[in-house]
């Protein structure tokens, strides 16, 4: 490795001025000459400090309001030029160019103004383009230019520079995170202006996360995991962990599963998720009523569960859940007194998340390549109770509609095949992942009637489990809850058993599809039964 370059003559050009100042007396107090742009100088000038403008190193003004500033050899050979050769140093001392020895710069705020919905022009003026420039070529040139993009690496400068200069290792660590941003740059601009010129199929497919956590492990031990995230304030990636054990790469994804359950509902509500699939989701008035209800459908599969609430967690209902064994709760905020209830659980995850429904593009991995597709919503007038066919039955009373809606909108949260019963606006029975939906039909009604009807006060009652939670016991009977109940279907019934079946469990209405070529016997087999059954026109599958 060479020796520690010493800093001789500094270019300081920055948008965001964090620790400017004191960055700019460390350069003064070391004997530095500090050469800056517009604003910048005008920052440094003001404390006092003297800066060099760049008008007169280039001897030219800034011009087209500001676009033009540092585009000129006087400045772009003195970053540029190899230290290391001689060549280059005759022709900078031939062309009465002074060299750089340190860069400092970070760019424009391109994303957080195509964030705040600015229009197209003012986004385009926010594309740096002198900026880049600066960091790419000191960066290229590391081996003679130290290169600062982030203001959280000024200490670590002024430090070095108070010592033996900044060595070639510091360089190259500062080139590459340089680079890194750079790049992350870019692929905003094009991610930004692909979406605005093809905003259903990009030509190209830019994606761009930052690193925030390598997590102990994987889905399974012997796989290696870490948390990236787009930056932003929103969703799961970013938000904040107020309490317990670390995250797991499958508590990130079961937390993701539940969110989407839960914030499918305007209402007060709760899901409860396990292996990305609900053990139960209920909305009412206020989100313990909701609780109670989502846990009642089955408390065996919620021991360990992941809960999702799309409002602030009460202190009711964290005396529900502190004695039920629950890996992580998540939730928009928490009452102080509720936080201190579930904070008694010494590895109970407690997230705050701002979570948002978007229409946005989901990517999903392939080898060689990847599928792209526009994210599921319930956004679809064929969504609107309003709006189905009645294909059999009477038509059903406005409760009996306010649960098949509620159906409707939840069945979206099961993987598919997806049958979901429901009674009193709450699952009260869930068929889910079955390769045929005949087997979902049995699964939903099988598990209505022998694992729920139980309050989430019996919890505290049953033995611990190891850690000192309480295990909820796998013999829980219930009542027939399916008799009675509505039930959706996440897609068309092939065949006519699947209505079949819900119908001698005593299920009264069905929402599905519809859409296959023997719909007429499905439809029969309710008008059969005496069973109301809508049609949507539209399908919900989850894999």
């Amino acid at each position: 490795m060479s020796q520690n370059k010493t800093v001789k003559r500094a270019l300081v050009s920055v948008y965001d001025k964090t620790g400017l100042i004191e960055l700019a007396r460390a350069l003064e107090t070391a004997g530095i000459e500090i050469v800056s742009t517009g604003s910048t100088a005008k920052t440094i000038s003001e404390a006092g400090i003297k800066v060099t403008p760049v008008t007169e190193v280039t001897g030219f003004p800034e011009c087209l309001e500001g676009r033009v500033k540092t585009l000129h050899p006087a400045i772009h050979a003195g970053i540029l030029a190899d230290r290391r050769k001689d060549t280059h140093l005759e022709q900078l001392n031939d062309l009465g160019i002074a060299p750089f020895d340190l860069v400092i710069c970070n760019l424009y705020p391109f994303s957080q103004t195509v964030s705040s919905g600015a229009g197209f022009d003012e986004c385009v003026e926010q594309i740096d383009i002198g900026g880049p420039t600066m960091v790419r070529a000191a960066a290229k040139n590391h081996a003679s230019v130290a290169v600062v993009v982030n203001p959280n690496k000024y200490e670590q400068i002024i430090t070095a520079l108070k010592e033996t200069g900044i060595s070639e290792e510091l360089r190259r660590e500062l080139a590459a995170e340089a680079f890194t941003h750079t790049a992350q740059y870019d692929t905003a601009i094009s991610r930004w202006i692909t979406q605005e010129t093809h905003p259903k199929t990009p030509q190209n497919l830019h994606l761009e996360y930052k690193l925030r956590e390598e997590l102990r492990y994987g889905e399974n031990p012997h796989q290696e995991a870490a948390l990236y995230t787009d930056g932003s304030e929103y969703g799961l990636a970013n938000a904040q962990q107020l309490h317990g054990k670390p995250m797991s790469y499958n508590n990130y994804t079961d937390s993701e599963a539940a969110l989407r359950a839960a914030y499918d509902h305007p209402e007060p509500c709760v899901a409860i998720i396990k292996h990305a699939n609900p053990c139960g989701i209920a909305i009412a008035d206020d989100v313990a009523t909701a609780h109670r209800k989502a846990h009642a459908c089955d408390p065996v599969s919620a021991f360990g569960g992941v809960i999702a609430v799309n409002r602030p967690v009460s202190v009711e209902l964290a005396e529900q859940i502190k004695p039920i064994f629950t890996e992580v709760v998540l939730a928009p905020d928490y009452d102080p007194e509720a936080l201190e209830i579930l904070r008694t659980k010494k590895n109970l995850r407690l997230i705050k998340v701002k979570y948002q429904q978007e229409s946005q593009l989901e990517v999903h991995p392939l080898s060689g390549g990847a599928l792209t597709q526009s994210r599921d919503t319930l956004e679809n007038e064929n969504d609107q109770a309003e709006n189905w066919i009645l294909a059999a039955g009477p038509a059903a009373d406005s409760q009996t509609l306010k649960d098949l809606q509620f159906a409707w909108k939840t069945v979206r949260a099961v993987k598919s095949n997806a049958i979901l019963l429901v009674k009193d606006q709450a699952s009260v029975g869930v068929g889910m992942g079955q390769v045929n939906r005949v087997d979902s039909c049995k699964l939903a009604v099988e598990r209505a009637n022998t694992l729920g009807g139980r309050s989430t006060a019996d919890a505290a009652n049953q033995p611990e489990a190891p850690g000192g939670a309480k295990e909820e016991p796998r013999s829980a009977q219930a009542p027939c809850r399916s008799q009675g109940a509505v039930a959706a279907s996440d897609a068309f019934f092939p065949f006519a058993d699947g209505v079949e079946i819900l119908a001698a469990a005593g299920v009264k209405a069905i929402v599905q599809p519809g859409g296959s070529i023997r719909d007429e016997e499905a439809i029969s087999a309710a008008q059969a039964a005496g069973i109301t059954m809508y049609l949507t026109g539209i399908r919900h599958f989850f894999h």
